[in-house]
């Protein structure tokens, strides 16, 4: 079959100007560019480039299967995409046979790659079609669309409504963090959340009312929440989530519970220790447990993340008794003060931090290991978080570098930064959180490395 790509006949909006999104957002309407045709009334397919980036639908609704009224939509994650639209058709021939499909809802938008799909009230037929694209920071298209799936419906089918968790820990390399970050497919007509953390499994699997087990719980709008305390023991925790209405009242049940386990008895012989760069996440939307997102993935031995994301330099000092020394690491790689540096706090602040922090490390008998710091691109911070970036940033960065290369280091910048020497856009949409080919760079120099670290005399750290 050959390739192909939808041209339009009827033009539904103009082409403005997207403004960004954070995080896992709501099911709600976010502002976002759609060029000129992008919502035309009729839609025919034509060849298409056969090197065309596209999404891959990677869940199928059957007739024998078919989806329900809310349908669950997944597709492969794009490089660069910070969201996605979808467009949601019907099939149609014309009297000449021709085929062609019509739109029967708006654009939805999705800010990650899953989306519960709310079918129109009025929607009566057997089947939908769908497809989706990737789009960057201003909602322009980083691919092109994927081909049209087709989707059997039963209207009347079962349906419960029960967020899907997207969050799932000790499952390989770089998965056990001790902040963890809980997300999930978002519901629509949601206005709140309740996320719940429990010392044991529940005791009320798809109920509404909380558990017994409960030990904390959080209200985010958005379908993520970072946690805001370390989880730490030697038996596992759980999280589940429950959808509100605008009066708090439940929409369905609670997900599934997740369990996860953060042990200081499983001996983790390396310990990752930073701000949000190192806890993981990336391309705005994209969270530390997306693990594509963490360079911790990429490496070639087992760590233990005790990263927190918005830590400055100071804030892993103080941090640093109660979230390291429970776990005993012979080393930890430690990557701290970007955000102290970016905000204007001077170099000479945060290298005496990081004398604070090889003190605490060498009298606990633990290694420490300083991963140089990435340089910054403040353009693309400011689109992404609106937030300004020191005029002398690249002066500070550097003489920060210059201190960590004067200790046991491993230098990560090489084909970070372009020829001005800010991050590079391919590899941090954001400017500050390095995508997933930024963070496999970084575990390439780790990696090459962490013999030559290893084969160090402890003299080396004196």
């Amino acid at each position: 079959m050959d390739k192909r790509f939808l041209t339009f006949f009827a033009v539904g909006i103009t082409l403005g100007f997207g403004v960004l999104v954070t995080s896992r957002q709501d099911t709600g309407t976010g502002t976002v560019v759609h060029l000129p045709m992008e919502e035309a009334g009729r839609i025919c397919l034509q060849p298409d480039r056969a090197d065309r980036i596209r999404p891959q639908v990677l869940r199928h609704y059957t007739t024998a299967a078919p989806a329900n009224a809310h349908p669950i939509l997944t597709w492969s994650r794009i490089d660069g995409a910070v969201m996605y639209t979808l467009q949601i058709l019907e099939k149609h021939e014309d009297p000449e046979g021709g085929v062609y499909y019509e739109r029967i809802m708006p654009l939805q938008t999705a800010y990650t790659n899953a989306y519960e799909l709310a079918l129109p009230a009025d929607f009566s037929e057997r089947e939908f079609y769908w497809r989706v694209r990737g789009a960057d920071l201003e909602g322009r298209p980083v691919s092109s669309y994927s081909e049209p799936e087709e989707t059997p419906v039963d209207l009347f089918g079962p349906f419960l409504e029960k967020p899907q968790p997207l969050s799932f820990y000790n499952s390989g390399n770089g998965t056990v963090l001790l902040y963890p970050v809980y997300d999930w497919i978002a519901v629509p007509a949601a206005v709140e959340y309740e996320v719940e953390i429990l010392d044991e499994a529940p005791e009320n699997p798809n109920g509404i009312e909380p558990s017994v087990h409960r030990i904390d719980a959080y209200y985010p709008r958005a379908a993520e929440q970072y946690d805001q305390r370390p989880r730490f023991g030697p038996k596992p925790f759980y999280w589940r989530v429950r959808a509100l209405d605008k009066d708090g009242n439940p929409l369905g049940v609670y997900s599934d519970a997740v369990p996860f386990v953060t042990d200081p008895g499983a001996h983790y012989v390396v310990a990752t220790l930073g701000d949000s760069i190192s806890h993981g996440g990336g391309s705005v939307s994209y969270s530390p447990t997306d693990w594509e997102f963490s360079y911790q993935h990429y490496l070639n031995f087992p760590t233990l993340n005790v990263s927190e994301s918005g830590d400055t330099s100071a804030m892993t000092v103080a941090r640093f008794d109660r979230d390291v020394l429970p776990f005993a690491p012979q080393y930890v790689l430690i990557m701290m003060g970007s955000n102290s540096l970016r905000g204007g706090v001077a170099a000479e602040t945060v290298i005496a931090d990081m004398e604070a922090v090889k003190a605490k490390c060498l009298d606990n008998g633990i290694r420490p290991v300083f991963l140089t710091l990435p340089p910054f691109n403040p353009v693309n911070i400011d689109k992404a978080f609106q937030q300004p970036t020191v005029s002398d940033w690249q002066y500070q960065v550097d003489k920060v570098n210059d201190y960590i290369r004067g200790q046991v280091h491993i230098d990560i910048t090489p084909g970070l930064a372009d020829e001005e020497g800010v991050l590079r856009g391919d590899l941090a949409v954001d400017g500050l959180h390095l995508d997933p080919p930024g963070k496999k760079l970084i575990a390439q120099a780790i990696n090459r490395q962490w013999p030559e670290i290893l084969a160090l005399p402890a003299e080396a750290w004196q």
